[in-house]
Parts: structure tokens; C-alpha cells; sequence
């Protein structure tokens, strides 16, 4: 794959700098409504700048893999276009699509063609409830233990099977830390009542546990699990009871993902989205440091 990587986030490579990588769905309308998406989007950014690292923002634009993009193409990805996974990449690239903003899958793996190795998100997906039935098991899981990345995010999405998302994860070889938490966050709230295997509590840590995946061979990615910032957080027993309502007619695939986060806005009389846009800020920070322990080591 050709990639096209932004002239600062090349240089820092180059150079030995720290990068994050960022997904482009979460900035897009199917992440967060307009203006959110673009809140967010600045807030990610900055904050990665402040811990003295790069962003680079994935995306497919005009049939190009992108890593990194220039402000004046912010627009398109804030815009929408088609959403990609991993899976779709080639697809999207062979057709020459316009706007084709990447998803968890699709973000680990040209960031791991460019070379970065951390990428910071909101929450990745993982096995939906009701998958023994239906098989719904988001390629995210897969694309963290095959590209050697730490992955930055706040647990789960809220609406998926926390406690088989967590096994599957195990079943990988994906190890899962806390950061400063013994408990894996559930996006919105700090705890989804199931435990971490390993806590960390500085960026060194997570730092050397990618080196020492590196060292013996193994070559998976590793999740860093940061819970929200307990002042943007929401009661679980709150999303949980938004959840049952929101899931309740039983439809899955990967429509349905846009439409359950809207039912909990709208359950939660918006208060959902300013604490989506506090994880996502809080995320790229850590993963920001992250890079930098990294870069220095």
C-alpha cells in the first residue's frame, strides 16, 4: 500500500519524534453530530500537540491512504463520506473514493504502514450483545492484536457485551492495561464492572510493555484502557437502562452503531456527547505521552 504521509508527521518519523494516530470516523457525522465532530476534532489534535507530540489524522481521500492531513482538508472528513474498516481499504483505494474516513480496523493498519506506534480513540468496538446469535464481532479486535500499536481509548462502547469483548480480547493475546484504574472503563462511565488483567500507572509502563511484545516476537498491539475523567462521567445504572431501551429492538450490524449513540443522546438530554468529546480529549493526551516515552526510550 502507497501511503501518503503529511510532510510534519514524515519529518517526525524521520526524525525520532513522538506521533499519535487518529481515527476519522469519530470526527465525521457518523462519530459525533455537527459541531461536536469539529470540537472534538480540535480538542484531539491540541491535546496531542500539548504533550509535545504530532497528530496525524487517517483518512482515505480521493483514493489516497492518508496519514496526517492539512487543516484546510479537516472539512471533508467533518463532512462524512464512506466509512472503512480495514477490510475496506483496498476497495476504497481501487475505486478512487472521494471521502473515505476510517474506522479503529482501518486506523491501525495505516498507522502501522506509516510507522506510528501509538493511536488514541474514543472507545473501540468489540463483541455486541447478543453475538452467539448473530456472530457481531467488530473487526477492531482483530486489527489491535494484529498491528503492533498501543491503542488509546476508554473501554468498550457502552451498548456491546463488555465481559465477551474482554475474553475475546484474551482469546487474541491482546494485553489489556488500566491506566491508574483496576477497572475497564465503559466509555461514558468510568467502570463497566469488570476487572483489568494489569494496571499501570505511568506512560513508562506502557511504554516498555510494547517494547517487551516487540522483543519476544510476539508483535501484538496492546490497549491502554483510560477511564473518562470521573467529572465528565456518566452513572452506568443511567446508560445502562439508555441502552436496554435504545437495543431493544434487537437489530444489529454496522447501521446500527449511529443510531443507538443518538438514542442515548438523546436519553441522556445530550449529556452524552460533551462526555464523549472529554474522553476522546482525555485519550489523545495519555496516548500523547505515551509516544513520548516511546520516543525516548
Amino acid at each position: 500500500m502507497v501511503l501518503t504521509v503529511a510532510p510534519e508527521v514524515r519529518d517526525a518519523l524521520a526524525s525520532g519524534r513522538p506521533v499519535v494516530a487518529l481515527e476519522s470516523t469519530v470526527f465525521s457525522p457518523f462519530g459525533l453530530p455537527a459541531p461536536a465532530n469539529a470540537d472534538a476534532l480540535e480538542r484531539c489534535t491540541r491535546a496531542v500537540r500539548a504533550s509535545g507530540a504530532v497528530p496525524a489524522v487517517t483518512a482515505v481521500l480521493d483514493g489516497k491512504p492518508r496519514v496526517g492531513l492539512e487543516p484546510g482538508e479537516h472539512d471533508r472528513i467533518l463532512s462524512g463520506g464512506v466509512k472503512l474498516g480495514e477490510r475496506d481499504l483496498p476497495v476504497a483505494i481501487a475505486h478512487s473514493l472521494d471521502v473515505g474516513v476510517t474506522t479503529v480496523s482501518a486506523s491501525l493498519a495505516l498507522a502501522d504502514r506509516a510507522g506510528i506506534r501509538v493511536f488514541a480513540t474514543g472507545g473501540i468496538g468489540g463483541v455486541h450483545r447478543g453475538a452467539a446469535s448473530t456472530g457481531d464481532v467488530s473487526a477492531d479486535l482483530g486489527a489491535i492484536a494484529a498491528h503492533p500499536l498501543v491503542t488509546v481509548c476508554a473501554g468498550a462502547k457502552a451498548f456491546l457485551d463488555i465481559g465477551r469483548t474482554l475474553e475475546h480480547l484474551e482469546m487474541l493475546g491482546v494485553p489489556v492495561l488500566g491506566w491508574r484504574t483496576d477497572d475497564f472503563p465503559m466509555f461514558w462511565c468510568t467502570s463497566s464492572g469488570f476487572a483489568v488483567a494489569h494496571r499501570v500507572e505511568s506512560e513508562h509502563e506502557v511504554a516498555a510493555t510494547l517494547r517487551a511484545s516487540a522483543d519476544l516476537g510476539i508483535g501484538r498491539g496492546v490497549l491502554l484502557a483510560v477511564p473518562i475523567p470521573p467529572a465528565a462521567a456518566l452513572p452506568r445504572a443511567e446508560i445502562e437502562a439508555a441502552i436496554t431501551r435504545a437495543t431493544a429492538q434487537g437489530r444489529v450490524g454496522p447501521d446500527e452503531t449511529p443510531r443507538v449513540l443518538a438514542a442515548i443522546a438523546a436519553a441522556t438530554d445530550g449529556r452524552s456527547v460533551p462526555a464523549n468529546l472529554a474522553l476522546a480529549e482525555h485519550n489523545a493526551a495519555v496516548a500523547g505521552r505515551v509516544a513520548g516515552s516511546l520516543a525516548t526510550s
